[in-house]
């Protein structure tokens, strides 16, 4: 709990103003919650004629005295309005009391929650916000091991968790905790007895709890994690709808969501049992405490005369008023363990380190004037060699094609030069920069990436566009447009540019969804493109449309061209032939088609004209 709440200071500094007012209208809560008792005690000496009589007026003496004096200025008030015969009256102003004190008692209730309340979704709401950009900032590397059901589960299922239970605790860090020592100071000012006898069975109730939730924790970990598992079934699930169905493997992935969802329901279960013991368990000790107090108390009352009646009645309500945020405690306490399990998976994403930062001196570059450099590297996923001792040069304004058999390492090569991973070894240059000392924003910013799966999201056509250039007008989005000859299919539809291209642009077919996505690097008009097998996933007629708004976007830019289909990269500059992470050919089409090597096979391989 003291660990989580170090890691939530620097969110919950910014609403420090919130912090010191529900603090103070919590004490004015627990203050008022235990005054409420005591304001009964005049009430029940009227109504049973055990009222003090005071006949003249008290004198003040000093704030160390401000209870006696309270005492006997109300016995004054009271017992002149006996004298004359006027009991109505006298009830009016004890019951006057104890209205007014439950009505103040209850204002300081409600702001303490309205200050907790900002707090509590001023809080989350950063962690949210901090949570989403860790997770935009963090490099690929970091999700090749994680599944993305889980880093959502985490965003949305662990904070909302940590709203339920763990900062419910929260709002009785103060409230209750004051409420019982305030009532605790007036119950040692009626009898020491009596309130040593309540304090007897505190700890024993707290025990009994902390026995009872000790494994919970464990458990609503466990919970937490098989609820990203159960996430990830889901979204894999909808995004390989076809596959699930054209193979009638339905029955497969039914069987992996119902296990996934059973062992969900049994950690439930065990969670939900020991969660319910909580009331009753300290509902039962209540009771028994209760018991207990009513015996020995009504011996104070009755054979030795310690105390008075109607003092040992508001005593009981201070007894109450002790157990009932006790009980509340206890509650809370089986709750911040599931809490306190979904802050440790929030944070251990918000720990996680980017090792990928830029550096602090790192420079920025606005423009490309010489060349691309990529001395000696080499490169391993995990223990996987990728490329070794990989050397070329990409002089402005030229096209380099990289192509090879899958698994050569050709597309860890636009991985590499965008920065998604560092090489092991070696350099990657602009224009002699170590791109490793350029802000990943401004390498970044000088490239356009167009990959094998044509990315869209969820928005319109223009929104799509405008994530490489947000202040492109529509006039410049349609030139783009056209260059990527996705013109010709816009400007047919009903609502043009502003068309909704459906989740993952699944309104479109496979080549205009990658024209699209062509239009969008056009948009951006930076001086190097990087195109991963941008044509590999095209049947032949979309291929071809798809290559002339390559060919026309690959105008005067300086181009790395990873191809699958040679087809595509008969005119490149330089075609560099890639075999086991290696250079293995390179030279021009019609060089290495004399070589009778690696590359003619790969043509040969391949019928087109």
């Amino acid at each position: 709990m003291k660990k989580i709440i170090l890691q939530l200071l620097p969110f919950i500094k910014k609403f420090k103003k919130h912090v010191i007012l529900n603090v103070i209208f919590n004490l004015l809560y627990a203050l008022f919650s235990a005054l409420a008792f005591i304001s009964l005690i005049p009430m029940l000496n009227v109504l049973f004629g055990q009222t003090d009589t005071v006949t003249k007026a008290p004198v003040w003496e000093g704030i160390t005295k401000i209870k006696t004096y309270g005492e006997q200025l109300l016995n004054y008030k009271v017992s002149g309005y006996l004298e004359n015969g006027n009991a109505q009256m006298a009830l009016v102003i004890v019951t006057g009391l104890v209205i007014s004190t439950f009505i103040l008692k209850n204002i300081f209730g409600y702001f303490s929650m309205q200050h907790m309340m900002y707090l509590k979704n001023g809080v989350l709401n950063d962690l949210r916000k901090e949570m989403y950009k860790k997770i935009i900032n963090l490099p690929l590397g970091f999700y090749s091991k994680r599944q993305k059901g889980d880093v959502m589960a985490r965003i949305l299922g662990d904070i909302t968790e940590m709203q339920n239970s763990f900062f419910i605790a929260l709002e009785l860090i103060v409230r209750e905790p004051a409420t019982i020592i305030f009532s605790l100071i007036f119950m040692f000012s009626f009898s020491w007895k009596l309130t040593l006898f309540v304090l007897f069975f505190i700890p024993i109730a707290g025990f009994l709890i902390s026995r009872i939730g000790k494994n919970l924790k464990s458990n609503s970990l466990k919970a937490q994690q098989e609820s990203g598992k159960l996430i990830s079934i889901v979204e894999e699930t909808l995004t390989g709808l076809k596959i699930v169905k054209s193979y009638t493997a339905e029955k497969i992935f039914k069987g992996k969501f119902v296990n996934s969802s059973d062992t969900i329901l049994k950690l439930s279960n065990k969670i939900g049992l020991k969660n319910n013991l909580a009331g009753p368990v300290s509902e039962v000790l209540g009771i028994a405490t209760i018991a207990v107090l009513l015996w020995y108390g009504g011996q104070l009352v009755l054979v030795e005369k310690v105390i008075k009646g109607t003092d040992f009645l508001a005593f009981m309500g201070l007894a109450y008023a002790i157990l009932t945020p006790a009980k509340a405690i206890s509650k809370a306490s089986y709750r911040v363990k599931n809490g306190i399990a979904a802050a440790d998976r929030v944070f251990e994403i918000l720990h996680e380190e980017d090792t990928m930062a830029d550096l602090p001196n790192a420079s920025i570059i606005d423009d490309f004037n010489n060349e691309i450099s990529v001395n000696n590297i080499s490169f391993k996923y995990d223990n996987d060699i990728v490329l070794k001792n990989f050397s070329i040069k990409v002089p402005k304004g030229k096209t380099v094609a990289l192509v090879g058999q899958s698994g050569s390492g050709k597309s860890t090569i636009a991985n590499l030069l965008t920065r998604f991973y560092d090489v092991n070894e070696g350099s990657i240059e602009i224009d002699s920069n170590n791109i490793k000392d350029i802000t990943k924003k401004s390498l970044r910013g000088l490239m356009g990436l167009v990959t094998q799966d044509s990315i869209l999201f969820n928005d319109t056509i223009k929104n799509n566009l405008l994530i490489g250039k947000p202040d492109a007008t529509d006039e410049q989005i349609i030139e783009a447009l056209k260059i990527a000859n996705a013109w010709e299919f816009v400007k047919d539809l009903p609502e043009g540019i502003k068309t909704n291209v459906g989740d993952a642009g699944n309104n479109f077919s496979g080549g205009q969804k990658q024209r699209l996505s062509i239009a969008r690097a056009v948009l951006k008009n930076p001086p190097i493109m990087v195109l991963d097998e941008a044509t590999s996933a095209l049947d032949t007629e979309s291929e071809r449309l798809v290559q002339i708004a390559l060919e026309n976007m690959m105008k005067n830019r300086t181009s790395i061209v990873i191809a699958h289909r040679l087809s595509t990269i008969q005119n490149a500059d330089e075609i560099i032939v890639m075999h086991k992470g290696e250079i293995a050919e390179q030279g021009k089409h019609s060089e290495l088609i004399a070589l009778n090597g690696i590359y003619k096979k790969l043509v040969d391989m391949q019928s087109f004209d």
